[in-house]
């Protein structure tokens, strides 16, 4: 083995971070790093398990834990007989905190809200995937009453446009064929930074400036915060691909407040209208939590049209899981077993969405992301497509596919 062995839980922002880090820390063959998420209880529980498995598989590894989950609970991690150290999010960033260290200081935890900047040699990591993950974006200032991930990663802060051009341009000299831009709230992207730039004017600036890119991507974004010029870009650039996931996470105004958020259920609805109406081929994706505290079964109805109201065929699912300090913590909460079943009818909902939308999409020739097994890849609307009777193609190369019949819910192909 060359070099340490990353283990990433959670967003895209984590594989950008983690293939930074496995750079920072790249001499180092007896170590396993552990990339945690926080977003709920049980990726928490799924961080603890991970390090076990790690150990297990590796016991003369050293462990060492960063992430989210490691930020916002260094002593429950640091109690792990497995664990060596637990790194912050802002220590990470520092390739000294994965050295062995005599003074055996088991943890390196920051003030994440001192933290002022987003180090540039995170805006560009080159990811252990067919598709790049550029950083963009860390951060966040808004307080949704169920969410940690504030604590975890500190205020908005953005990298700077010209940073993140150079990087996507040595992406693009280096073979990727498509980059995603990814943050914690990456539609909150340009107030920190001189002049106050927006997400529309960075994307323009990147497809200028970078034009032998062919397939750019936005991770989650905010339905909200979609200005005039974002909204153009979505629906008219052509290599902006036609996917979006959107920031949704339930579909019922009451929910909505006691959540705060900042959009209505008609606000969310009336987005994806004018998205399919100047570009009727975009697919919607969304994350949905299933069980809030207070939620009742009308307000989970409310949320069940929802997928069908915005044509979600791509839906990240979460049964509601209290996370400590948080004010929805301390509202009436909502038995785990109803939470679980309305999560798996949001689930259901989506499948049949999916399945159905997946059908349409077999009368199309698919442009098709190849990843790493050689044979399979994403379209440009994110649908998974698998092509057979051919070789193994190079992972990042980009082929033309016509599907020839729908199997689940990955379209089967052959090469156009």
């Amino acid at each position: 083995m060359s070099g340490p062995e990353v283990v990433t839980l959670g967003c895209r922002l984590n594989i950008a971070e983690s293939e930074a880090m496995r750079a920072l820390a790249r001499d180092q063959d007896d170590l396993v790093i552990v990339n945690s998420c926080a977003v709920t209880a049980q990726a928490v529980r799924d961080t603890r398990h991970a390090i076990r498995r790690a150990h297990r598989d590796r016991p003369g590894a050293r462990i060492v834990v960063t992430g989210c989950a490691a930020q916002i609970e260094p002593d429950t991690f640091a109690a792990m007989p497995e664990v060596a150290r637990v790194i912050g999010n802002a220590d990470k960033q520092v390739a000294a905190s994965f050295l062995p260290d005599t003074a055996n200081t088991k943890i390196r935890v920051s003030d994440i809200m001192r933290v002022r900047e987003t180090a540039p040699h995170l805006a560009g990591a080159f990811a252990d995937h067919a598709r790049a993950f550029v950083e963009v974006q860390n951060g966040c200032d808004h307080r949704c009453t169920f969410c940690v991930i504030p604590y975890g990663r500190g205020n908005s802060r953005s990298v700077p446009a010209g940073l993140v051009v150079e990087h996507i341009r040595a992406l693009v000299e280096a073979g990727y064929r498509e980059v995603v831009l990814t943050g914690v709230d990456v539609t909150s992207y340009g107030p920190d930074l001189p002049g106050s730039p927006t997400l529309g004017q960075l994307v323009e600036r990147i497809l200028r400036h970078v034009p032998d890119l062919p397939r750019l991507r936005l991770s989650s974004l905010d339905s909200v915060e979609i200005d005039d010029r974002l909204f153009d870009l979505l629906t008219g650039e052509p290599r902006l691909m036609p996917h979006l996931h959107l920031s949704l996470q339930a579909g019922d105004d009451m929910i909505l407040k006691r959540m705060k958020r900042r959009h209505s259920r008609r606000d969310a609805i009336r987005m994806v209208e004018r998205l399919k109406a100047k570009r009727p081929g975009i697919a919607i994706g969304a994350d949905l939590i299933a069980g809030f505290p207070t939620e009742n079964d009308a307000m989970a109805a409310n949320s069940l049209a929802l997928i069908d109201e915005c044509d979600i065929v791509f839906a990240h699912i979460f049964p509601y899981s209290p996370r400590a300090g948080t004010p929805a913590a301390r509202m009436p909460q909502v038995a785990p077993p109803v939470a679980k079943a309305r999560a798996a009818a949001l689930r259901e909902a989506s499948r049949r969405r999916r399945t159905a939308w997946l059908a349409t999409q077999a009368a199309y020739v698919q442009q098709v992301l190849i990843e790493r097994d050689g044979q399979s890849g994403h379209a440009e609307t994110f649908a998974k497509v698998r092509l057979i009777d051919a070789a193994p193609m190079r992972a990042g190369e980009v082929v033309a596919v016509r599907p020839i019949r729908l199997d689940g819910e990955i379209l089967i192909g052959v090469a156009a």
